[in-house]
């Protein structure tokens, strides 16, 4: 490695490690040498574990081969093999953790964050790596105490694409002409997703479905209104059944229906789980959610559990409850009934798509059946830096859990008798992330003046556009 390694862990900033995943502007924080540490890291880690061998893979960005070039060295430097699976979205990463014999695996990708960033989201005896395991890595770098390994372990490659696309192929079967808009945002999904629906029988208009990591047309982030609009114009004026968009790496999903209105992820869990629950089943999702989730599932008889935003922090929870779905506002949904309870967007889309056929129903109409509130959308207050996002975090958290009843599990989620608002820190980004929901428009926006007031007496924030 060039350089002292102990001057590489000197300048490391720390902040990449994060509470799901490692993360960060791929150029400064994700340096070669810095990605070789966490390699070693996770090797060691993987030894000392009596594990001899990992999968990893990456998305369509830049710098995701480098990174992945780099990540492997310092893995197989701790005499660790690795099966190299090429370029794919996330969720056929995880899937290779349930059909191969490999059960660790990384995926090298930047998500839905901007195109400088990138990251590498790891999985650990087929679960989720997140919270204090990521901490672990971060102090073995810091310690720098390898073991020293006189084999390099072995590197290989394998097509894991091609058993993905045959398992779903023989999962799904759609015997009723439904018009799909797809928008991969040129994004890991166009890889296999396009392919999949169109043999599957979906009549398919793909929009943006080739690679390019500029993103010229869009930012691939599924949850910003702004770029689901040419997917809109186009159902609005072609009559298409349903538009459903991926974000970065594919594991994520929006959908719109035929009237073009976005349907959000809380809302689209709804639907889908009407025919999955049955009563004293659990069902996860994270802080953000609409009330209308938790209407949902208790009009089901079934039992709703809020946790943490995260998609390591639901998947693991969902394990731990036995739970058959859940799912997060920003787009993740995990299906444990039939699926392996990984965030699959690709698959999850297809489950959409089989409901609609099976009920004989639009999105639409399946929508107007779930109670409804007024909310917004996730909105995301930049900020300087991580430690301004987690300093103002703390104050709002503190004044606002001892004026009002508060869930404070992630961030603070503020009881109002008419609504809610949430104030967090997000885990991926310098942003404080805020929603808001109520019963009507004058009472929405009287809660979020309410937030809004207090969160410019902690910082300067420019939140005039909100």
């Amino acid at each position: 490695m060039r350089g002292d390694t102990h001057l590489m862990v000197k300048f490391m900033n720390e902040n990449i490690f994060r509470e799901y995943d490692i993360r960060g502007i791929a150029s400064t924080d994700l340096t070669d040498d810095v990605v070789l540490l966490i390699g070693k890291a996770f090797g060691y880690y993987l030894s000392q574990n009596n594990q001899k061998i990992m999968s990893i893979s990456g998305d369509i960005r830049y710098t995701t081969n480098r990174i992945k070039k780099a990540f492997i060295n310092g893995v197989i430097s701790q005499g660790i093999d690795v099966c190299d699976l090429g370029v794919l979205p996330t969720p056929v990463n995880y899937f290779s953790l349930h059909n191969t014999e490999i059960s660790n695996s990384v995926q090298i990708t930047g998500s839905h964050n901007p195109s400088e960033y990138n990251g590498l989201k790891i999985s650990f005896n087929k679960k989720p790596f997140y919270g204090k395991d990521i901490k672990v890595l971060k102090n073995l770098i810091k310690k720098n105490n390898f073991k020293p390994c006189y084999k390099l372990g072995e590197i290989s490659n394998y097509n894991i694409l091609d058993d993905y696309y045959n398992y779903i192929m023989n999962h799904f079967k759609i015997n009723k002409k439904i018009k799909v808009v797809m928008d991969c945002g040129n994004a890991a999904g166009c890889i296999i997703a396009p392919k999949i629906y169109k043999d599957i029988g979906v009549d398919l208009y793909e929009l943006y479905c080739d690679t390019n990591a500029d993103f010229p047309n869009h930012h691939p982030d599924p949850t910003v209104d702004d770029n689901l609009q040419d997917m809109i114009d186009i159902i609005r004026k072609n009559k298409y059944d349903l538009g459903i968009a991926f974000d970065g790496d594919a594991d994520r999903i929006v959908a719109v229906d035929h009237k073009g209105n976005i349907v959000r992820a809380d809302i689209l869990l709804s639907v889908l789980l009407t025919n999955i629950i049955k009563p004293n089943d659990t069902v996860i999702y994270d802080v953000k959610c609409s009330k209308s989730l938790e209407d949902t599932i208790k009009t089901l008889k079934a039992k709703p559990i809020m946790w943490k935003t995260g998609h390591s922090l639901i998947k693991n929870k969902m394990i731990e409850t036995n739970s058959k779905i859940g799912g997060e506002m920003s787009g993740h949904i995990f299906f444990a009934d039939n699926y392996f309870g990984y965030d699959d967007g690709i698959y999850v889309g297809l489950r959409l798509i089989e409901l609609l056929i099976k009920l004989n129903k639009s999105l639409y109409d399946c929508v107007k059946s779930i109670p409804k509130y007024i909310s917004t959308p996730e909105i995301r207050i930049d900020c300087n830096s991580d430690e301004e996002k987690i300093f103002v975090t703390k104050k709002l958290i503190k004044y606002f859990a001892n004026k009002y009843e508060c869930n404070t599990i992630d961030g603070v989620r503020i009881s109002y008798n008419d609504g809610w608002a949430l104030i967090r820190s997000s885990n991926t980004q310098p942003v404080i992330v805020c929603r808001f929901e109520s019963n009507s428009i004058e009472n929405l926006n009287n809660i979020k003046n309410e937030i809004f007031n207090k969160i410019k007496e902690f910082g300067e924030f420019d939140i005039n556009e909100f």
